[in-house]
């Protein structure tokens, strides 16, 4: 019998590894794809996914299923993922002048169309980079959007616009638009 992510979560508060290890089952396709958007294909991303979880289990007594599972996950997810651009950038900084800081390594003229756009959505800031990760990369609706981030649907949808515009001003720079 296939239990719901209640029960599970539930099953999980009073200690059964089981229930948590078939919630990570469930859950880490969704925040793999949500954290490799955001960070793309990096040992930094492995460690953020497998965080997300760790968070997940240290907050289990706290979580009162206000909102779904998933929805708490990708949350968990674009924070942290949010986190270690900022970190990244620091670093990066530390150990380069400021104008060569803001400067990110484009893809050459043998990148396809995805490595293109995924540069350009790096280049976004974090507030656009999320929007767009979650509405057009992981097919979120504007509603669960703006669940996930805790924030109006019209902010989701005008960050939504405002990225776009932005992205294609950039690939049109690089790509025939």
């Amino acid at each position: 019998m296939v239990q719901t992510d209640e029960e599970l979560v539930e099953r999980s508060k009073q200690g059964d590894a089981q229930a948590f290890k078939e919630l990570v089952v469930r859950h880490e396709g969704k925040v793999a794809g949500v954290v490799h958007s955001m960070l793309g294909a990096t040992p930094e991303a492995e460690d953020v996914g497998q965080d997300v979880f760790i968070r997940f289990y240290q907050a289990l007594d706290k979580f009162k299923g206000e909102s779904a599972v998933s929805t708490y996950l990708i949350r968990i997810a674009i924070n942290l993922s949010l986190n270690e651009i900022k970190r990244r950038k620091r670093r990066f900084s530390l150990f380069a002048k400021e104008e060569e800081a803001s400067e990110v390594k484009a893809p050459d003229e043998t990148s396809d169309l995805r490595d293109w756009v995924m540069h350009e959505v790096n280049r976004l800031g974090p507030e656009f980079q999320s929007v767009v990760t979650l509405r057009m990369l992981e097919g979120y609706s504007t509603e669960e959007t703006a669940t996930i981030l805790g924030v109006p649907m019209g902010t989701v949808l005008s960050r939504l616009s405002r990225a776009q515009k932005k992205l294609k001003i950039e690939l049109s720079k690089h790509l025939e638009i």
